[in-house]
């Protein structure tokens, strides 16, 4: 095979001519005769040949037109006949895989398909079929797939006809694991049912559901919960703000005040920790909520910590929350006793639902790139397939 048989980059061709014109027009045949599909007989003959004309690439900004010599074969030995079948080549079809395939990254990458009307030469109906058939190709890649050691389950919102989403995330990898519809136990109940692998979940992060927590310990029953820093923190400054607001409600919407109130202690510098002390002067009680909250927050925001250092910083945080229950911030004692388990959980992992809320944030650009999504299916392939997809399309 001379070097010139290369340039087309399909296995067992031959070129026979090109010529260069307004495109790049090649003429090649079978490098060799196949044996039957059938038998596996190496006796075969060619009964007839037919053309075909197909779009192979771009070279620079020429269009390569490749033109085949298709025979049909008769087997001597089964009498049957077939036909010659190339690699990389689909039967019925005017254009290569390898240039499908080129269109498809084209457009994913952000080429609208007005532009590759011009540039490649098709309509935008096709351009939208080969796209949706790659799509396609990659959701298939991925079924079949068992759950993820460490997982990430969150809601979001779809549409306002069909209501929420639940996300599950590989947190280990990256990746979108799947989306399902609905977010309550028995609008999940036939799919967790029958997800494969759910024995070997190890650990499964989320926020302070009491819903998804049941569904965990229901269909993940070797998974431990740990919650997630994020939601943890902004429900113990919900609480703080709240208590705030019965005891000061004109200062609670002093926004200079509020910064200050949220910020962490040891962030503040020397001027804001003087003046946030001369308010809290004046409220005692809040003033011991405050200082409460602080070492509150220094707990919830400790991570990797060994087996031994949890345990001897455990009765210090159990004095903590009890401090909280004989204080008007009784009802964040409640919660925070209810999860206690899946916050020490987060002193021993370091990872979060951060990765899903950055998941979130880009289904939402999908949607708002698609103009909204009336069909879920439809919805949740664009997302594994942007968002769940690792690897490349393999080539036929």
């Amino acid at each position: 095979m001379s070097p010139v048989d290369f340039i087309l980059g399909l296995k067992e061709l031959t070129i026979e001519r090109v010529e260069r014109r307004r495109d790049i027009h090649v003429w090649a045949r079978p490098a060799k005769r196949p044996v039957c599909l059938h038998c596996q007989a190496a006796s075969v003959r060619i009964k007839a040949t037919h053309p075909r004309t197909l779009k192979h690439t771009r070279q620079g900004n020429q269009l390569m037109v490749l033109h085949l010599s298709v025979p049909k074969y008769h087997c001597t030995d089964c009498n049957r006949y077939f036909r010659h079948r190339f690699a990389g080549i689909r039967p019925r079809l005017r254009s290569t895989e390898t240039y499908r395939l080129e269109v498809f990254e084209a457009h994913e990458g952000g080429v609208s398909q007005r532009q590759l009307t011009v540039t490649h030469g098709l309509g935008s109906a096709t351009v939208e079929r080969w796209y949706q058939s790659f799509v396609k190709q990659r959701v298939s890649e991925l079924s079949g797939r068992s759950c993820p050691q460490v997982l990430g389950i969150d809601e979001h919102f779809f549409s306002r006809k069909k209501g929420y989403a639940t996300t599950l995330v590989d947190l280990k990898n990256h990746k979108v694991f799947d989306v399902v519809l609905g977010r309550s136990e028995p609008s999940l109940r036939r799919y967790l049912s029958r997800l494969p692998g759910r024995e070997q979940v190890k650990v499964v992060v989320m926020d302070l559901s009491e819903t998804y927590r049941q569904i965990v310990r229901q269909y993940f029953p070797n998974a431990k919960i740990v919650a997630d820093r994020f939601h943890v923190v902004r429900l113990v400054n919900q609480h703080f703000l709240k208590l705030w607001q019965q005891h000061d409600p004109e200062g609670r919407k002093h926004r200079g005040l509020l910064s200050l109130m949220r910020r962490h202690a040891w962030n503040l510098s020397a001027e804001q920790r003087q003046r946030l002390a001369q308010y809290l002067e004046q409220y005692p009680v809040l003033k011991a909520l405050y200082r409460a909250k602080q070492r509150l927050m220094r707990f919830l925001l400790l991570k990797t910590l060994n087996r031994q250092r949890a345990q001897k910083l455990l009765p210090r945080f159990l004095a903590l929350i009890e401090q909280f229950a004989n204080s008007p911030a009784k009802t964040l004692a409640a919660t925070l006793t209810s999860w206690l388990e899946p916050i020490v959980g987060m002193w021993r992992f370091s990872k979060s639902n951060g990765i899903t809320e950055g998941f979130h944030t880009k289904m939402e650009m999908i949607s708002r790139r698609a103009f909204g999504f009336r069909n879920f299916e439809n919805y949740r392939m664009r997302v594994l397939a942007l968002c769940g997809w690792n690897g490349v399309i393999n080539r036929v």
